[in-house]
């Protein structure tokens, strides 16, 4: 009943339709009583758009199509056509019924997040009772317990227990995802049946969820350039067909023509000439683009970015956690002749393991997954900053780090290093009591989403860039491997800048894909910025896009969207026009009626409406 009480527009419509139809049907028995019924039609079927445009006209001094409609209705009253203004008017209102539906359903999936936002959360105190709270008092470090059906409240990590949880809200992606002890938790995602602790890591109002639901209210009232120059032009368009209105109703008293037939004709051109299906032709695709995106895990801030995509001629993307995964993994390791590389590693990863540095981090996991065990108690351990490691154990002293570390290097071992770095790896060598004995060589690998995103922007013609502070010879490796036009390495935040103010001295729009802080200022100066969900807050903030799940064949997605948005408006504003054009030579050369005029124009903005919609399916 609630959903049914709504749609007032269209119950309003329906019931002139209704009067409309009784009007017609009681005309040859009583006129009396069936232009009561026209005037009943009027004013209900008309209600809403006579609303609007008297609105537009006194509140903001503008003219409306509104207007137009209905000044032709009264005036197709007013010598005798009842029935052809009641039709108009009927045909008319449904029509924005249908438009405002179609606005309706293309911000759904916009509108839906806001709707999941929990409201309260249940807090955990040390001696394990509970409390419910509003969600607006936590505050990071609180204990909260997440029960099974229920939405998480925060952001957060798990610190007891275990659940499948549903992150479609935040993702896009159906299936639900395991979480157990330190897996991070989204604000407004579903937890499955079980129950878990969870420590609050970031307050409501700074939550991604809520981040996504502040770009969401943005987006829904972003107009791109290209409506609001149809709403700008709007307001002196409709003065100029009243203007010629005006000029045939006084034409009479000039030359010898019928005056009611030229109020007939003038009554049929504010029809004709209203420019409905032009206004109609942006907002509906565009809406139902960004919610095609949405429903995808493709956040936008505005209409603007969906509808500029298309135009970008250059994308620049960060390297670490954008083209690659941000993992490094080891690739490489030899060691000279005579040495045991079970033994060497084993030593390496007891010492490798006091650290959470990100590449000890993926030595660590290469020893565990090749089964090798720590078999050495590291007494002392000391990291050089930009050198390395030293460390002493109970059997031997290590050096892991740079040539520059290390205090002689065998040739066999410097013709590895050199091979290894040309590649594009990070190379350390192995120092065991006084000897460098063997080398290791570490890489962030490339995601392959990433290659096939870029291939496809090659084949656009759109130029593919990196630019990234990591040194000549891992950028060049790296742009080479993924297929990129080109690449600007050791890269500051600021000169990221810069780079990208170079790319729009050459290009007209310019799209920066990142993830991090340093990206943020480069995004921010693009004129399209493009965050990983996965990405700092500075990055989101920042952006004009947000990828949920990070995933890069989401920005395919995008410019594919971006593309048939700018195919069906085309579509949709070339048609409109000539629809226009066609029905204002047939008027003037006195070949359509007014019930045929009111189907060309209000068929051709249906038309149009359900045209954009189709920007709904992916």
């Amino acid at each position: 009943m609630k959903a049914f009480l709504k749609q007032k527009e269209t119950i309003l419509a329906v019931i002139g339709g209704l009067f409309l139809l009784a009007a017609m049907m009681t005309w040859n028995i009583n006129e009396s009583i069936a232009i009561l019924f026209y005037i009943l039609s009027y004013l209900t079927a008309g209600y809403y758009k006579a609303k609007e445009g008297l609105v537009d006209l006194f509140h903001h001094h503008s003219l409306n199509v509104e207007i137009l409609m209905v000044l032709a209705a009264i005036g197709a009253a007013v010598i005798g056509h009842w029935g052809e203004g009641a039709i108009l008017i009927f045909i008319f209102s449904i029509s924005g019924a249908m438009e405002t539906y179609s606005l309706e359903k293309s911000e759904k999936d916009l509108s839906r997040l806001i709707s999941l936002a929990p409201e309260e959360a249940l807090l955990q105190h040390q001696d394990g009772t509970t409390e419910q709270i509003p969600v607006s008092e936590l505050e990071k470090g609180m204990q909260l317990l997440v029960k099974n059906g229920e939405r998480v409240p925060a952001d957060g990590i798990v610190t007891n227990g275990h659940s499948s949880i549903d992150e479609s809200s935040i993702t896009g992606e159906p299936i639900p995802v395991e979480k157990t002890k330190g897996d991070g938790v989204f604000n407004g995602t579903i937890n499955g049946s079980g129950t878990f602790v969870m420590t609050v890591s970031k307050k409501d109002e700074d939550s991604l969820f809520r981040k996504m639901i502040r770009m969401v209210e943005e987006a829904k009232g972003n107009r791109p350039p290209s409506q609001q120059l149809i709403e700008k032009i709007e307001g002196p368009y409709v003065i100029g067909v009243l203007a010629v209105v005006s000029l045939m109703l006084v034409s009479p008293l000039i030359f010898d023509l019928s005056f009611t037939t030229v109020f007939y004709r003038a009554m049929v051109l504010l029809v004709v000439a209203s420019p409905c299906a032009v206004v109609a032709s942006i907002m509906p695709a565009l809406l139902a683009g960004m919610s095609t995106g949405a429903r995808k895990g493709v956040l936008m801030k505005g209409g603007t970015y969906l509808e500029v995509l298309a135009r970008a001629e250059a994308v620049a993307f960060d390297k670490t956690g954008t083209i690659t995964k941000g993992e490094p993994v080891v690739t490489d390791f030899f060691v000279i002749d005579g040495i045991e590389e079970t033994d060497l590693l084993s030593g390496i990863i007891s010492v490798e393991s006091q650290s959470s540095h990100p590449l000890a981090t993926a030595i660590v996991t290469y020893g565990h997954e090749r089964g090798v065990s720590y078999e050495e108690t590291v007494l002392e351990s000391e990291a050089k900053v930009g050198l390395g490691v030293i460390a002493r154990t109970n059997r031997h002293e290590y050096r892991i780090g740079s040539s520059k570390f290390m205090r002689s290097i065998p040739d066999q071992l410097e013709d590895h290093r050199v091979l290894w770095q040309q590649e594009g790896k990070t190379v350390m060598l192995l120092e065991r009591d006084g000897k460098t004995v063997g080398i290791i060589a570490v890489k962030d690998e490339i995601r392959e989403e990433a290659k096939q995103l870029i291939q496809a922007l090659n084949k656009r013609g759109t130029e593919t860039i990196m630019i990234t502070g990591d040194n000549e010879a891992t950028a060049a490796s790296i742009s080479r491997e993924a297929g990129l036009t080109s690449w600007v390495a050791e890269c500051m935040p600021e000169q990221k800048v810069k780079e990208i103010e170079k790319l729009k001295e050459k290009h007209d729009t310019v799209v920066m894909v990142g993830d991090g802080v340093n990206d943020a200022p480069a995004m921010a100066r693009a004129d399209v910025g493009i965050a990983m969900g996965s990405g700092t807050d500075a990055a989101i903030e920042s952006s004009d896009i947000v990828l949920i799940d990070s995933d890069l064949e989401q920005i395919d997605l995008s410019f594919r969207l971006s593309n048939r948005l700018r195919k069906i408006v085309t579509q949709n504003l070339t048609f409109s026009i000539a629809v226009i054009l066609l029905l204002i030579a047939a008027n003037f050369m006195q070949n359509l009626n007014l019930p045929f005029a009111v189907i060309g124009h209000e068929g051709s903005t249906i038309l149009v409406i359900l045209n954009g919609l189709r920007m709904l399916k992916e």
